[in-house]
């Protein structure tokens, strides 16, 4: 990644790190590029609910309508909805203001290309390369020729009436809880459910600016757990703060996270033949269990690298129709192209309805191995994962696991780190491994 864009678009802390300066420059940038590319005059602009959007969306807004580029305002709305809706407007491309499940003091800017799909790494670098070139040279248009700025009223209504033919058509007999984060879920959920027959019970559904993601949503569903068993639901469903992750909550209380859903809906469009080449795509992340529940049903398991993007790439390199992350990233591609909560929940309710089976049912169709993690702080991350000693060391381990457990030895992103990690049925085999490898990493990093 760039200076400016990592895995998923730019961040920072809103009016420091990511100022308005910033958004007038990435507007400008995108919006020439993207449409140079397209010739499509327009480029669809939504947000989460952030006490920032609306700084960074004026500047957003000034940056695209300088270079001659209309604006289609959708307001707060879903990541995801941003994406749908660029390619059912014919827009240019689109770009969502959000941090996504960040705290609220945090804000982000993320580009759609014209056909809904993230910008690939190459587009991203030639609009960093504008930004931070000081003599970068723009259309300076005048008079009728600058952009336009126009609100689409019926934004809302356009992404409910299409996710609802993606599910299962009525949801009546259903009662369900929604953890809307306190973001932009607030503007559909709730509605989408009721419209669709479902008793609803909306929590964490009154955004102030501030309160997004606090206490609540996807990361912390502890509240929709205690809300489910109070209201006696069916399930709770719990976003965060774009819209575009889902964990959900069993009618017991079960927190069923993004593997638990993958394996779910990866077994029901396998037994239909629905699965496009037996074939799920997730990342490193994933618990071994899902690995297991699946390779009994002859479903094929591609892995790659964290980050919702790399799961879409080998999705379309590959031509899957299923992937995701435990973190409830998930990609259903006959229907979005890219992680959708919305559309992840109908998708999960079709299952239950169309099998007859409680969420904690489908949910026991895995079994989450146990899990040591240890972080081992060091001075060079590269030397570490470098060495032939630790390859040498882990091959061996995993050996001795049998094909029962596995180990992931990774280096933070962020923070000078090496993260190893091992998941299995024995979890005093679990113990001697990962000490002897943190360690061996302790050892390495010193010599």
């Amino acid at each position: 990644m760039g200076l400016l864009f990592g895995t998923d678009g730019v961040r920072g802390v809103a009016n420091t790190e990511l100022s308005p300066e910033l958004a007038f420059k990435l507007g400008r940038a995108g919006a020439y590029i993207l449409t140079e590319e397209t010739g499509l005059r327009s480029i669809v602009i939504g947000r989460d609910t952030r006490l920032s959007g609306d700084m960074l969306e004026a500047a957003l807004v000034a940056g695209i309508c300088s270079v001659g580029v209309n604006v289609l305002r959708v307001g707060v709305m879903p990541t995801p909805a941003v994406a749908y809706l660029t390619r059912a407007l014919e827009a240019g491309g689109g770009v969502v203001i959000s941090a996504s499940h960040n705290p609220f003091a945090d804000n982000g800017i993320k580009f759609f290309g014209a056909n809904g799909y993230k910008l690939s790494d190459e587009l991203e670098s030639r609009i960093e390369e504008m930004v931070l070139d000081p003599g970068a040279v723009f259309p300076l248009p005048t008079g009728a020729e600058l952009g336009r700025v126009r609100d689409v009223a019926d934004a809302r209504e356009r992404y409910i009436r299409y996710v609802s033919t993606t599910g299962p058509g009525s949801l009546s007999g259903i009662k369900v809880v929604l953890d809307c984060a306190n973001g932009s879920a607030c503007t559909v959920a709730p509605q989408l459910f009721a419209g669709l027959g479902a008793t609803v019970v909306p929590v964490h559904n009154s955004p102030d600016g501030t309160n997004i993601n606090v206490n609540c949503g996807s990361t912390k569903p502890n509240t929709l757990r205690e809300a489910v068993l109070a209201e006696r639901a069916d399930l709770g469903l719990a976003y965060d703060g774009d819209a575009d992750r889902l964990i959900a909550v069993d009618e017991k209380g079960g927190v069923v996270d993004g593997d638990f859903i993958m394996v779910a809906c990866a077994l029901y469009l396998q037994e239909r033949g629905a699965l496009k080449d037996q074939t799920l795509i997730t990342t490193v992340m994933s618990n071994m269990g899902l690995h297991l529940a699946l390779r009994e049903a002859g479903i094929n398991i591609l892995i790659t690298k964290v980050g919702d993007r790399y799961v879409l790439e080998e999705m379309l390199r590959c031509n899957a129709s299923l992937g995701g992350e435990q973190s409830g990233h998930i990609i259903f591609g006959d229907y979005a192209t890219t992680g959708d909560g919305i559309i992840t929940s109908l998708q999960l309710l079709k299952v239950m309805l169309d099998t007859g089976k409680p969420l904690s049912a489908l949910a026991a169709q895995m079994e989450r191995l146990p899990q040591v993690l240890r972080n081992v702080r060091v001075k060079n991350k590269e030397r570490v994962m470098e060495s032939p000693l630790l390859a040498s060391a882990i091959t061996g381990h995993e050996y001795g696991l049998n094909g029962q457990g596995r180990i992931l030895v990774r280096p933070s992103g962020t923070e000078p780190l090496v993260r190893v990690m091992v998941e299995g049925k024995d979890e005093g085999l679990m113990m001697r491994v990962v000490e002897d490898l943190v360690n061996l990493v302790s050892r390495i990093d010193s010599e």
